[in-house]
């Protein structure tokens, strides 16, 4: 067996402390034998000290080298912009996508070798993501009942314990930070959508979304593997109310914007659809209900806007 070439990427704007955690928890874990591990980060359009530290880091000591640590920046803003960045200068191999609030375990790369030996016709792997939960989040985030909140404003990706192949078995597409895919499926379908995807920390998305639609539209595979595990972490900020809302309203909008097959105008069961949320908004006397029925609200609203873009 020839070694096996893996490309970290890492898009970043403005968020060292986290950078700097996901960075050591690649340089933690364990590297098995004939694999060449390369870490790319593309600072995108910071203005902070990321580029700096992240030279430091580089010239520490204790830390390493067998990981080789390539730091690039993309001027203009969008993480689009920076994941294509990214593509232009990755050559071959796979490209192992992690956002930089999140951390892999320690076994992340052994795993993610297993599932590409096991299943060598494959191009495209994903894996589990959990939050990093501390302790001390309100008791609402955890509720399962009928007013429980979604999409969580912590990721979450847990498919089960069984491996399988997406879609055949499953509808549910993965994000684009836990994703390992070969470099020669964005030769031959593109790469990300530079209308989509995030500006700064805005809440746009889809721009991942949007890629696997087409790659699945090509006719490639989504191998599920549950050994392949990530934590994401969890800032405060999103368990407030404004945020929740926000993301509802700018997940949606740009989800049904990265859809290929919308008509060119919002259907009317959208608007009564909003008619009914309304409703019961009104009547809703329980914090969890209306919480619930907001976020569906501002869903909803957000699902009309994907039309108009």
């Amino acid at each position: 067996m020839t070694d096996m070439q893996l490309n970290v990427v890492i898009c970043t704007h403005n968020r060292i402390n986290l950078l700097l955690n996901a960075i050591k928890s690649i340089y933690s874990a364990t590297i098995p034998n004939q694999i060449n591990i390369r870490l790319l980060v593309i600072a995108n359009a910071c203005t902070d000290n990321t580029v700096i530290e992240l030279e430091k880091f580089k010239q520490a000591s204790h830390v390493n080298k067998c990981i080789f640590l390539k730091v690039e920046s993309e001027p203009r803003p969008g993480k689009s912009h920076a994941l294509n960045k990214a593509l232009n200068v990755i050559n071959d191999g796979f490209i192992c996508f992690i956002d930089d609030d999140q951390t892999v375990a320690p076994d992340f790369f052994e795993s993610v070798v297993n599932a590409i030996v096991k299943q060598p016709n494959i191009s495209i792997f994903c894996g589990r993501i959990f939050p990093d939960w501390q302790g001390d989040e309100p008791s609402w985030i955890f509720s399962e009942d009928k007013y429980r909140i979604y999409p969580p404003p912590i990721p979450v990706f847990d498919l089960g314990d069984t491996p399988f192949l997406i879609p055949d078995e499953c509808q549910s597409l993965p994000g684009g930070g836990h994703t390992i895919v070969k470099k020669e499926v964005f030769d031959r379908i593109g790469g990300f959508s530079e209308s989509l995807g995030p500006i700064g920390h805005n809440l746009v998305g889809s721009e991942d979304t949007d890629f696997f639609y087409r790659a699945v539209n090509a006719g490639e595979k989504i191998y599920y593997s549950p050994d392949i595990k990530q934590l994401h972490y969890v800032d405060k900020n999103r368990l407030k109310t404004t945020y929740l809302l926000l993301k509802s309203f700018q997940r949606n909008r740009s989800f049904t914007a990265s859809r290929q097959d919308k008509a060119n105008h919002a259907p009317l069961y959208l608007y009564k659809k909003l008619l009914l949320i309304l409703c019961n908004i009104l009547v809703s006397f329980d914090m969890n209900r209306l919480r619930f029925y907001l976020m569906r609200f501002f869903s909803t609203l957000g699902e009309i806007a994907g039309y108009f873009k």
